[in-house]
């Protein structure tokens, strides 16, 4: 994918949009954030090691990188598929993490809306949360969008949020402003309640989609006792119906919401989507899983939003 391309997608500002790459596994149609992508390269060969998650095939070293291989064929149905010299690397990078991942081929590329992205039922995953992040109608193929962040959270669990690090800012005090958690991953989501809970908040509201939050938002923005109900928005970027980005435009263009707080909290936070967010009036951005920081950064924009809106 040429640089230019890349950006041009990048810095288009709360579009609601997603560019979605197509690639197989065994026959199937799934697809990836275009902005996870690194690159695309020919498989070559991995070097094993010992004591690994069986998904993962091991490393290799292109351009003096040693970047950690998973097998995608193994981790979705289990077999490892016969491997030719015709299946490639997706080299994506996202919690500031490189990781590849071996897939058969590459079938182009989708722009399309979130609202054309249904989240699946839990009945398709055995009533426990599903890898993706939803499905997608692109031309004529039913794509399975999947979630590489839970993905690699399973695998690797030390690469997501660490509860340690909440533990680490040493006794809170208990603080009860209300805050909207929107994020679509139940695993995620389950992991920042919890560190917010350890560190001292009691008013969390969780809301699955940008939309479903925007739902809520909209019904209070003329409430008098708005700023009771809603103090700060904590938003991932990647979510069905409605993005983060497009979330963050909406509050930021409102008369009434602008005054609020919106972090951005994200594994696609690079130098592009911190351009991207700036843009759209984002207060604070920052990596998943750094919850360490967001605490801290929580109470910067909690402190000053309350002397802002004393008066209110």
């Amino acid at each position: 994918m040429e640089t230019q391309e890349r950006d041009k997608i990048l810095l288009e500002s709360g579009t609601n949009e997603i560019e979605v790459m197509k690639f197989t596994v065994q026959g199937e149609f799934y697809g990836i954030n275009v902005a996870k992508v690194q690159e695309i390269i020919m498989s070559s060969k991995v070097k094993p090691m010992p004591h690994a998650h069986p998904s993962v095939e091991g490393i290799f070293k292109p351009r003096d990188t040693l970047i950690t291989v998973i097998n995608l064929s193994h981790y979705l149905s289990g077999e490892m598929a016969e491997k030719t010299p015709r299946d490639l690397f997706i080299i994506t990078n996202f919690n500031r993490m490189t990781v590849a991942f071996r897939v058969q081929s590459i079938e182009g590329i989708s722009r399309i809306s979130w609202k054309a992205i249904q989240k699946p039922d839990k009945t398709l995953a055995n009533g426990v949360e599903s890898i993706t992040t939803g499905i997608a109608q692109c031309e004529d193929q039913l794509v399975s969008i999947l979630d590489f962040e839970k993905i690699v959270a399973e695998i690797s669990p030390e690469t997501t949020i660490q509860v340690s690090e909440v533990e680490s800012l040493g006794v809170r005090p208990i603080n009860n402003s209300p805050i909207m958690v929107v994020e679509d991953s139940v695993l995620l989501r389950r992991m920042i309640d919890d560190s917010l809970e350890r560190a001292g908040f009691t008013q969390i509201s969780n809301f699955n989609s940008g939309q479903e939050a925007w739902n809520y938002l909209r019904s209070i923005s003329e409430d008098p006792a708005l700023y009771q109900k809603v103090n700060l928005i904590i938003t991932d970027i990647e979510m069905p119906e409605m993005d983060g980005h497009r979330l963050t435009k909406l509050v930021k263009e409102h008369p009434n919401l602008k005054k609020l707080p919106v972090v951005i909290f994200s594994s696609l936070i690079d130098e592009q989507m911190r351009k991207k967010g700036e843009e759209l009036g984002a207060d604070e951005q920052l990596a998943k899983p750094e919850i360490g920081k967001l605490i801290t950064i929580l109470d910067d924009l909690l402190d000053r939003f309350k002397r802002q809106t004393a008066n209110y």
